[in-house]
């Protein structure tokens, strides 16, 4: 009952605003959603003609009222963000019951997966205010995207803005909490340029759980007689106290990372692409005795691409191109290690008389001593009618195991050398309909069967944990959603899962991870801009754990949008909820924020 109360709340608000005339467009340069996705095709459609399920989640001209990209995708519960704290300090992120190393995550289409350990995959260097939308292919991407992507991919897409300003926003508020953000965006010609960054501070709600963050960001936009060119270049310091985050231990962090990436297209068909990351981590056992155990992992990646497009006749396009992948680490505990991989892949597309779609892709993938990996996918649609569409697919991921699996060594966690990779393949059909332009409703099926996944597992409390490979997985889940366009400045989304995972091997004990998945997950959202100044947003998500109980959380966020000073207030865990989403690791409860935005644009 609680729960059914609580998920009906943002529903109420919108009626009692529904009566309202159209408010004009805010001020505040918001663009409309975008139908335009790059995730999980080989080149830009329209998000009507995708054949898999793929949700557009928009960032920009909502950044007064989320506090972190977390809050974004908390909209979508097939996405399971386990954190271990707020503001993304540290967030684990499951799609479809995966393990948090099962799922890729891309900055501007380049891989942010860490070769070290999927915990610090978020450590997504750029600020909110550089990020446009992001993108969520659910189900395999390793035809496209290589290791790693079996649950599914996030793709963050930052670029700069289509106008010129500056924003200054500054916040406090309980546990210490004291921010600052700011962002200076140009337009010269046909060089656009934003500058961007982000400090977050909080003495924690509980002790050694305090952090301060700073991340710095510049994206560029330019068009010459080549094309357009894309240069991304962040970086980010994270130290923060980790206390219960790897067992009852009061730890400390600092995690560091460099990113550049740099996209250039080569005439109307070709695209080459590079870009460099590296990523460190300073990790201390026990924060007052860092002598007792420290570890210094220090990992790099260089990445390429050569991509391709040709129109072989009127409905049938191929693409095909070349990636490399060179990974390395530096550590005290995991030693020194380097892989290097090399892919190709093609895909042929058809679309006919805008009813029928069909994609064909293979990728080959080298690793490991000349070891080769075959994944293919298979996607189709068909338009049932203007309103209707049906539309499935097959896929094939795996994963290489990282180096923390592999050779990480301390009093609560042991590593395996002889892991082996990871596979899975995915089946899946859904169906979309939208019989206006208000209503949109999605329906997905799916089911997804692993081989060798790996996860840790212990024979009682008192031993460390061990990884291993569990040799049969199955998890089948349905996804649904029903989004309502209120009016040009009002929209209500509704959204559930459901999942089921089974094992057919048991090991005699206890897996750390596998088994951590929402069984259901459900979050009611609405958001609007209120008389043309006020812009508000709340969010309800229900959530269970499998053998746990189910709770729910509250958060509202409001902002003044009119002219160019913007206060904003934000609750968090409106309801003071308890709840842990990575086991024995508390969450705060209740968090009030309060701050405002200075605005100066040239119109």
């Amino acid at each position: 009952m609680r729960s059914a109360i609580l998920l009906s709340f943002p529903f109420l608000i919108c009626l009692v605003h529904a009566q309202q005339p159209p408010a004009p467009p805010t001020a505040t340069p918001t663009p409309p959603i975008a139908t335009i996705v790059v995730t999980g095709t080989y080149e830009p459609v329209s998000l009507d003609e995708i054949d898999r399920a793929v949700t557009l989640l928009p960032v920009r001209g909502s950044n007064l009222v989320i506090n972190s990209l977390v809050d974004v995708l908390r909209l979508d519960p097939s996405l399971d963000v386990q954190a271990r704290a707020p503001d993304g300090v540290q967030d684990d992120l499951s799609i479809r019951g995966s393990t948090f190393e099962q799922t890729l995550v891309l900055l501007n289409g380049f891989r942010l997966d860490d070769v070290q350990s999927g915990h610090h995959d978020m450590d997504i260097p750029v600020p909110v205010d550089s990020v446009s939308q992001m993108e969520v292919l659910r189900g395999s991407g390793s035809t496209m995207y290589g290791s790693d992507a079996i649950g599914g991919v996030i793709n963050v897409i930052a670029e700069p803005p289509d106008f010129t300003e500056l924003r200054l926003r500054a916040a406090i508020g309980n546990f210490g909490i004291n921010e600052q953000q700011g962002s200076l965006s140009g337009v010269f010609g046909t060089l656009d340029e934003q500058l961007t960054f982000s400090r977050d501070f909080s003495t924690g709600f509980i002790p050694d759980r305090d952090y301060r963050s700073l991340q710095l960001a510049s994206t560029t936009h330019y068009i010459s007689s080549w094309g357009a060119s894309d240069l991304t270049l962040a970086y980010m310091d994270h130290p923060f106290g980790a206390d219960q985050f790897y067992g009852p231990y009061p730890s400390w962090e600092d995690t560091k990372t460099w990113f550049a990436g740099f996209r250039q297209a080569l005439g109307t068909k070709t695209t080459a692409s590079f870009a460099y990351r590296r990523h460190s981590d300073l990790f201390v056992l026990f924060r007052d005795q860092p002598a007792i155990y420290t570890n210094h992992h220090k990992d790099e990646n260089y990445q390429a691409s050569v991509r391709r497009s040709e129109t072989l006749f009127r409905h049938a396009e191929l693409h095909y191109g070349l990636e490399a992948l060179h990974e390395s680490i530096v550590s005290n505990n995991l030693g020194d290690h380097s892989r290097s991989r090399a892919a190709a892949y093609a895909a042929l597309d058809f679309r006919m008389l805008k009813r029928f779609s069909l994609s064909l892709a293979v990728r080959e993938e080298i690793y490991r001593n000349f070891s080769a990996t075959f994944c293919p996918t298979i996607a189709a649609g068909y338009r049932l009618t203007p309103h209707v569409k049906l539309r499935a697919s097959v896929s094939r991921a795996f994963r290489i195991a990282s180096y923390t699996d592999l050779y990480y060594s301390d009093p609560a966690d042991l590593g395996n050398p002889n892991l082996r990779p990871e596979s899975a393949w995915t089946y899946e059909g859904g169906v979309d309909w939208s019989p206006n332009s208000r209503w949109h409703a999605g329906l997905t099926l799916f089911e997804r069967r692993e081989r060798d996944g790996i996860d840790y597992y212990r024979v009682s409390p008192d031993d460390p944990w061990q990884a291993l490979n569990i040799d049969n997985l199955n998890f089948t889940g349905v996804e649904s959603s029903l989004r309502l366009t209120v009016s040009a400045s009002q929209t209500i989304d509704f959204r559930y899962s459901w999942l089921n995972g089974t094992e057919d091997t048991v090991p005699i004990g206890q897996t750390k991870y596998t088994f951590n998945y929402p069984t259901d997950s459900g979050t009611a959202a609405y958001q609007a801009t209120l008389l043309d100044r006020v812009m508000l947003r709340a969010r309800v998500g229900v959530l269970e754990r499998r053998e746990q109980e189910p709770y729910a959380l509250v958060d509202i966020d409001a902002a003044y949008t009119r002219g160019s000073v913007h206060p904003f207030l934000r609750f968090s865990n409106l309801t003071n909820t308890s709840y842990q989403e990575i086991q024995g690791v508390a969450m705060p409860g209740r968090t009030l924020m309060g701050g405002v935005e200075l605005v100066v644009r040239k119109h």
